[in-house]
């Protein structure tokens, strides 16, 4: 086994690799950017390295100073995590050059499976069910687009030498190919320095199936089950669970078959994932065909680790040191049910786009490791909540890497427990700072077609009119929760002065306190009035009643018009974040002392909403569009964000040129009404 090993990524997964590590006796080296230099993953590690500036090509993509860093502190082996180099070919082959062991497949296997359209002509001859479609190398655009036609719509178009849903399109009509092709071929050549595609048939309501496999040096090869990640946005995962819903013994046993004669066939060393889209017929029965496969430890790995109890971890590092697989075919078991939530900085309401700031309260439900095993055996004693993560409270989540803050796993003895606990961790994590899509996770999870498992990868679009703005807390309770906590830190700062108090006490008549408030964008006036003995009434929108409410540990039980609630409220500068049992809200507080003023919008700017790279604008100055045209286009965090029009009007100017680095907030362009 080996005695150091250097982890080649940052944020969580390098906290991750970490932590098995640490337990297995093994010190490791972190590498990080200049915008890492006070990142968790450093302290998780014996000894940390600066690589270089805060793009990842200046960095966690800079192999050269990655080897130096190992053959600097004496590393043996390099753990790739996942992204950036870990399906590498070339970085894998430097390793070995440098004498270093990569803890991951062989160059050779990275490189037959890297290409989509390479690895599907391996499938086929291996005997594994494909999508038709288009797999060859010519890439003329009048092939590609005749192929389109050929195959039948919608199709798919996928980046070669893609993944994480980068440089992929579906396409339902054949008037939209052009421009999909041309956007997926710029998001691929950007995000892998090919532009390279091919061309599927769209499976109608597919689900998302994908099998852990592993292999060792000795020909030794086993699955361990399956996940599905079936619910995605943008063609990116939100949701995991092992196992499938719906999955039959003789279902799993072909696909698990299918999934090891794919590793069998490129002689797979360690951790890989076999992703097959499964179409579900209206017979009831499923037939599966081969899509990728993925030659690292996937993101989604947690979910395997909490049904069958072993941590894959530790098995990359056995494999890679030497050492057999631990366990044959026969002895890995599924234990109960896990799912796996993806909590990203994002604005779920605008698209997904990628949200950045500082975390300025992060606070997780209880929570444990599921990783207890030293011998490769499985336990089955998963803890009810993992949390990986690779930052803390104070963190800043930056434009330069992916929007990830965390991934929440939850385990039960079936379905329905998973379900509910998940629900529940999800309602105990209080994240204030940049948008998160913490609420929709929640949405997804209640949803009907989540909680009944009817699943396919359309389940957000064919849902959206419950995931999408939706308030799960109301004004009333914002605007009680936000005055309670508000009078609380004003009886906390009081001093011993009576005539300071601002209680209301009078010596005669009562005491009335106007309050405004802002919520979603409008303007609110809440009436309190304070009685002689203590008591207080509250008036907000059309709701009267008494208001009541103490400290109970970091929360507050409030009680206002007969109901009660348990909320948590986090007040900075002067908004409140308001987080209860059924979902979480912030409200503005506008004025204590009733002294309002109206806040005038921009009217007719359009500004970047976060740091990036301007592609091209679809515009010329002078030009009429109409509200929700597309009018530029960015590359922020690894993918494309059209901006829209947010009225009618006229291109009067337009202010940045495309390749143009752009702030957020910059003004891009201007718009005459």
């Amino acid at each position: 086994m080996f005695d150091k090993i250097l982890i080649a990524n940052r944020g969580e997964i390098a906290c991750r690799v970490a932590a098995t590590a640490r337990r297995m006796g093994i010190r490791t080296v972190a590498v990080y950017s200049d915008a890492d230099r006070s990142a968790l993953h450093l302290l998780a590690c014996d000894e940390a390295v600066h690589i270089g500036d805060n793009a990842p090509k200046d960095s966690y993509l800079h192999w050269e100073r990655i080897l130096e860093a190992a053959k600097t502190t004496g590393a043996q082996a390099v753990h790739p995590g996942y992204g950036f180099l870990s399906e590498n070919a070339a970085f894998a082959q430097a390793c070995a050059d440098a004498g270093l062991v990569f803890v991951g497949p062989t160059p050779a296997s990275i490189s037959a499976m890297g290409l989509k359209s390479h690895s599907k002509r391996l499938m086929e001859r291996a005997g594994v069910p494909l999508v038709p479609g288009y797999h060859g190398a010519d890439q003329d655009p009048v092939l590609l687009r005749a192929q389109a036609g050929r195959i039948g719509y919608p199709v798919l178009i996928k980046a070669s030498a893609g993944g994480g849903g980068k440089g992929m399109r579906a396409v339902e009509r054949a008037e939209d190919f052009d421009a999909a092709l041309a956007s997926c071929k710029r998001e691929a050549l950007n995000g892998f320095g090919d532009d390279a595609v091919l061309i599927e048939k769209y499976v109608q309501r597919p689900r998302h199936i994908e099998f852990q496999i592993f292999g060792d040096q000795h020909g030794n090869c086993v699955h361990l089950f399956e996940r599905d990640c079936s619910v995605q946005r943008r063609h990116q995962k939100v949701l995991e669970e092992s196992p499938a819903p719906g999955m039959t013994p003789e279902l799993r046993e072909r696909m698990g078959a299918a999934a090891v004669a794919a590793a069998r066939a490129v002689h797979y060393v360690g951790a890989g994932t076999v992703e097959f889209i499964v179409e579900q017929r209206d017979d009831g029965a499923m037939a599966f065909f081969f899509m990728e496969m993925n030659t690292r430890l996937q993101v989604e790995h947690p979910v395997t680790e909490a049904v069958t109890g072993l941590d894959l971890v530790e098995w990359q590092l056995r494999v890679a040191s030497g050492e057999p697989l631990p366990l044959a075919q026969h002895a890995i078991t599924i234990d109960g049910h896990a799912i796996e939530a993806r909590i990203c900085a994002e604005t779920p309401d605008n698209h997904f786009l990628p949200a950045t700031g500082e975390l300025a309260v992060l606070r997780w439900p209880p929570h444990a490791a599921f990783m207890r095993n030293t011998d490769g055996m499985a336990l089955h004693d998963a803890a009810a909540v993992r949390i990986d993560s690779g930052v803390r409270q104070g963190d800043t989540i930056t434009p330069h890497y992916d929007s990830m803050v965390a991934k929440l796993i939850v385990h039960g003895r079936d379905r329905a427990q998973a379900l509910a606990r998940l629900d529940a961790a999800l309602a105990q994590t209080h994240i204030v700072g940049p948008g998160t899509n913490l609420q929709f996770l929640r949405h997804v999870v209640r949803s009907p077609s989540f909680s009944k498992a009817h699943l396919d990868t359309g389940l957000i679009p064919r849902e959206q009119a419950l995931l999408f703005g939706q308030e799960p807390v109301g004004l009333e309770i914002a605007a009680a929760a936000a005055l309670a906590a508000t009078l609380l830190r004003e009886h906390d700062s009081e001093d011993a002065d009576p005539f300071s108090r601002r209680d209301g006490w009078r010596a005669y008549g009562l005491a009335q306190r106007t309050i405004g408030f802002e919520f979603q964008g409008d303007p609110v006036r809440a009436l309190v009035c304070y009685g002689h003995d203590g008591a207080l009434q509250l008036q907000v929108g059309a709701r009267v009643g008494a208001l009541s409410f103490s400290r109970v540990g970091d929360a507050i039980d409030l009680q206002f018009a007969g109901q009660r609630h348990r909320v948590h409220v986090y007040l900075l500068g002067d908004t409140a974040h308001v987080f209860a049992p059924h979902g979480a809200t912030r409200i503005r507080i506008v004025d204590l002392l009733a002294h309002s003023g109206d806040s005038q919008g921009e009217g007719g700017r359009l500004s970047a909403p976060m740091p990036g790279k301007l592609l091209s604008f679809a515009v010329r100055a002078g030009e009429s569009v109409r509200k929700g045209q597309a009018l530029a286009v960015i590359e922020a965090m690894k993918m494309e964000h059209s901006i829209a029009s947010p009225s009618d009007g006229t291109v009067s100017e337009l202010l940045y040129a495309p390749g143009d680095q752009v702030a957020e907030g910059a003004e891009l362009l201007r718009l005459a009404s």
